[in-house]
């Protein structure tokens, strides 16, 4: 199966660069021979150096002190940026956001089959879990568990949404076959999807981003999703 998942990280205010290229290493606070990063560069590399901390198997939680150790700043430097550590995750939030429900989308417009579009979505949430293994440790809350309640708060939100594309793509299918009740069997159907994307995800980082979320994913499809129901 094909999948659009994306691969780089963000790369301005709205997208990052790959969490391990090196640029968000660079000193932006100016020394003697040392380059001063454009307007909003800064920002990138703050949350660059942020993705690629929380790629570490086992990281603990992550201060502002370390963060700006890496970037070689002062932790004032940092704030100069976001007014606190809680904004940093929500950069990264909105990146995963973007990211996933923009292919979400995309899938609406290119795949008319709703059985096929919802296995393609299930696909791409993991893969994009699984190239950025630092945003996946956010997306299951492993990362805010010491945040802002409204972090893990809007990444229960992200999987609502998930569950609502879902639902509304298995309501179809249902209507299409001539189920008698396609709404109670999407709601359901979206629920246990829902939750095995979750839990792949989850799993993932758990085991040091050792057990993959894509492990055995077709199978797993043709459980969730056989191609006989249409």
């Amino acid at each position: 199966m094909t999948s659009n998942a994306p691969v780089p990280m963000p790369t301005g205010d709205a997208e990052f660069d790959d969490a391990h290229r090196n640029d968000a290493a660079e000193p932006a606070e100016g020394g003697p021979g040392r380059k001063r990063p454009k307007p909003g560069e800064r920002r990138v590399q703050i949350l660059q150096a942020l993705a690629a901390m929380l790629e570490q198997p086992g990281a603990e939680r992550i201060t502002t002190a370390a963060l700006a150790a890496r970037l070689d700043v002062s932790e004032a430097a940092l704030y100069r940026h976001f007014a606190s550590k809680a904004q940093m995750f929500e950069g990264l939030i909105e990146f995963i956001e973007q990211s996933v429900f923009g292919l979400i989308n995309q899938l609406g417009d290119r795949e008319p089959d709703p059985l096929l579009r919802s296995r393609r979505l299930v696909t791409l949430l993991l893969q994009f879990g699984e190239k950025n293994p630092g945003m996946a440790r956010v997306m299951v809350g492993d990362a805010l568990v010491f945040e802002n309640e409204r972090l893990q708060q809007r990444m229960n939100l992200f999987f609502d949404k998930i569950e609502a594309a879902l639902r509304h793509n298995l309501r179809e299918a249902a209507v299409l076959v001539g189920t008698s009740t396609p709404t109670v069997d999407a709601q359901a159907d979206a629920s246990v999807i829902t939750a095995f994307c979750a839990g792949r995800l989850q799993r993932f980082a758990r085991s040091g981003f050792k057990r993959v979320p894509t492990e055995s994913l077709e199978h797993s499809l043709c459980l969730l999703l056989p191609a006989g129901r249409l």
